[in-house]
This record gives structure tokens, C-alpha cells and sequence, in this order.
């Protein structure tokens, strides 16, 4: 059940079957020269859409915007802070436990880890404040990397390189260039650096020369069975 594209009945008549909701959350983000800013977004959003089609859960509409550390000086990135997500997230979860959702799933197409810090943040305060709810907080690739392992070939690959080109050549192939870049930026251990560009100038982690539209149907299709395995597993628990 897509909220934004059910009416007010269906919303009643859904939580007779789920009381599980689903907020997709991604970024405006570069990816090289050969990704829409939004892939992130779509990825996940699509994985969460297609979920629904398969098993009775509620999606949110997706959060475009996250927060943006490492690419945050690269044309195209625009992110929101810290204190912004988690106010955000905070709002949304109140609001939809008011209107009787109970179990929630905060899945981030970014895996940036900063982002998945704050969501974790907001998670565990709203299990203080809701004494009757239950919060899992992940990424994409936390979610299927177990299985993308069997499908992908290179090593360290995590911004758009084999995975995510491999995934919009087979949700978005008109939006995906040409360019097949390869690149692992080297930034200094555990110092934080002001100009990112210089360590990482073409917005890449990976290899997009490995990808395919075919290895991006297995690694979505891998992806929405986990997705519906954890919610199925969710469902089976009732220890909150």
C-alpha cells in the first residue's frame, strides 16, 4: 500500500491487515558522471513499491534528502544536516503511530554511515517514548550484500560503481550514461579533510565498467526478497 496513491478507506481498511510501515530514505546525491543524483532514492523506493506488491505493508512516500559528508562538495549534492534528519524522522514516526502503525522500517538507500547514525539516534529515543512499537533501522546494502556477494565481481565496490549502475541500468537505463568509470578514492586515515574533491574527484567508489542491466535485475530482485523476509520475520515476533 503506496500511502501517497491510497485513499483514506484504503489507508482504514490496510490496517486491518499491517500495522507495518516502511519510510524510504535517500539523497540528492553525485553519483559520477553517469548516475542521477536521485539514485539512491530510486533504488530504495523501488525495492520498498515493489515489496508492497508482494506482502501487505504500508511504504511512505521516500525522503530525498539526506545527509551528505563525504560528496557534499561535488556538483549536484544537496544534503540536509544532522539535527534536520532526526527531527524529520522523528515527526514522521509520531505522526504515523498516530495514525495506528506500530511497526516501522527505516531503510536508507545512502549508506552513508553519519545517516544511518542519526536514524539509529531517532530510533532508539522512539522506543523510550512508545512503549508498543518496534523500530528496524538499515541500509540497502545491509540489508542484501550477503547475496550481492554471489552476483557482483569487484572488491570494495559501494558508490556508484558495479551495484549501482548494474541496479539503474534495469529501474532508470534511459537516465544512465555512458561512462563506465572505476575509482577508489584514498583519503587519509582518520583525518577529516576539508577538500574532499582532491582526494576524490570523480564521485566514484568501484568499478561501473562491470555492470549490466542483467546483474541489476538479480541484485534488485535479491534485495526485495530480504526486504520481504524481514518484515515476514517481523510479523512472526511478537516480543516488542
Amino acid at each position: 500500500m503506496i500511502l501517497e496513491q491510497i485513499t483514506m478507506d484504503d489507508f482504514t481498511a490496510g490496517l486491518d491487515k499491517t500495522r507495518t510501515v516502511i519510510i524510504p530514505f535517500g539523497s540528492v546525491e553525485e553519483h559520477g558522471p553517469h548516475l542521477p543524483l536521485g539514485t539512491d532514492t530510486i533504488h530504495v523506493y523501488e525495492v520498498c513499491k515493489e515489496v508492497s506488491n508482494l506482502i501487505p505493508v504500508f511504504v511512505a512516500p521516500p525522503i530525498f534528502y539526506g545527509v551528505c559528508r563525504s560528496t557534499r562538495n561535488h556538483p549536484g549534492t544537496v544534503g540536509i544536516s544532522p539535527a534536520s534528519l532526526r527531527a524529520l524522522t522523528a515527526d514522521l514516526v509520531s505522526d504515523l503511530y498516530r495514525q495506528g502503525l506500530r511497526d516501522f522500517l527505516i531503510i536508507s538507500g545512502h549508506a552513508s554511515g553519519l545517516q544511518l547514525s542519526c536514524l539509529t539516534e531517532v530510533g532508539e529515543e522512539l522506543l523510550l517514548k512508545y512503549t508498543d512499537i518496534r523500530v528496524a533501522v538499515l541500509s540497502i546494502v545491509d540489508l542484501a550484500m550477503d547475496g550481492w556477494q554471489d552476483v557482483i565481481v569487484t572488491r570494495d565496490d559501494s558508490h556508484a560503481g558495479e551495484v549501482e549502475t548494474s541496479v539503474m541500468l534495469h529501474l532508470r537505463p534511459q537516465w544512465v550514461g555512458e561512462a563506465r568509470p572505476q575509482e577508489w578514492p584514498q583519503f587519509p586515515k582518520h583525518l577529516l579533510v576539508r577538500d574532499k574533491l582532491r582526494y576524490w574527484p570523480g564521485g566514484v567508489w568501484g568499478d561501473a565498467s562491470q555492470a549490466s542491466k542483467e546483474k541489476g535485475v538479480k541484485l534488485f530482485d535479491l534485495s526485495v526478497n530480504a526486504l520481504v523476509h524481514l518484515i515476514q520475520d517481523l510479523d512472526g515476533d511478537s516480543d516488542r
